[in-house]
């Protein structure tokens, strides 16, 4: 196969999210930002962790996004994701914890509430700063394919040229790779910034740190291994999400980069979305 087939062979179906614009409130929509709609029992999810004082405490999640499963279904070619209930994701937007270290466990969470008729708008925790109450944000969704970015097309076909490569993935994205687009989205291949994630999600979830060389150094080679031959095939990206810009509000990651959310095929098959690990990546 040349370069073209494989990355045909290697498409997957994507929700491109466009962010922007005013949105006014409805129970149970999809939307950036605002107060979320929960259950009358949630409790809101915290992080305990250093602070940028350096001070170990325990503080209140950032409600970024929710979705309609229901409106989203016919944009998900596949049909992956649940068909109805909303999918609401949450992180902790002030020290923002990069996911190399088994400790940022708890720093993002998902939750999937099934029915939408038993929700209603939940007010931020009163410990919760105004800078990380966010404005009430319009999504718009379309569906398009994804083909994998070069780092991880490279572990795949090492052998292969990486101008040829950019040459035909502009063509099949229709996209100037010296210009790149603003790029949140559910599923499909992740927008990569450094490296490959998916062998990161596996270890680390499991408890490895990967900070350096040395944690790396640490992991048993029967685990390691497992990982480099099977986490692209048992991981997918379930959202990714960009800079987000609207009026006098921007929310960016690091130096203009991008926050993954990954979950198993497995987990997601049975709506584990406990089981979600984040990866932040920046220029």
């Amino acid at each position: 196969m040349n370069v073209k087939e494989r990355l045909e062979a290697l498409s997957k179906n994507c929700i491109i999210l466009q962010i922007e614009d005013e949105e006014s409130y409805k129970l149970g929509a999809t939307r950036f930002g605002g107060k979320p709609d929960t259950p009358v029992d949630f409790t809101w999810p915290t992080y305990k962790g250093k602070s940028y004082d350096d001070i170990e405490k325990e503080r209140p999640l950032t409600f970024l996004a929710q979705f309609n499963c229901e409106e989203i279904s016919k944009y998900d070619a596949d049909q992956i994701l649940p068909k109805h209930g909303l999918l609401s994701f949450f992180y902790e937007t002030d020290t923002q914890c990069w996911g190399f270290n088994p400790e940022d466990k708890g720093c993002a969470r998902v939750y999937w509430f099934e029915d939408i008729s038993k929700l209603s708008q939940t007010e931020f925790p009163k410990e919760m700063e105004d800078d990380f109450k966010f404005p009430m944000i319009k999504i718009k969704a379309t569906s398009t394919k994804s083909y994998p970015s070069w780092v991880d097309y490279n572990e795949m076909f090492p052998d292969d040229d990486d101008d040829e490569f950019e040459k035909i993935w502009s063509e099949l994205t229709e996209n100037d790779v010296e210009e790149p687009v603003n790029r949140s989205q559910l599923l499909g291949w992740p927008d990569v910034i450094q490296n490959s994630m998916f062998e990161e999600c596996d270890l680390v979830s499991q408890g490895y740190y990967l900070g350096n060389s040395e944690g790396w150094s640490k992991i048993p080679k029967d685990i390691r291994k497992r990982a480099e031959e099977s986490a692209r095939d048992r991981w997918i990206l379930l959202f990714q999400l960009d800079i987000v810009e609207n009026d006098d509000f921007e929310l960016m990651f690091g130096d203009c980069g991008h926050i993954y959310f990954y979950i198993t095929k497995e987990d997601l098959c049975e709506r584990k979305f406990d089981n979600t690990w984040l990866i932040l990546q920046c220029y």
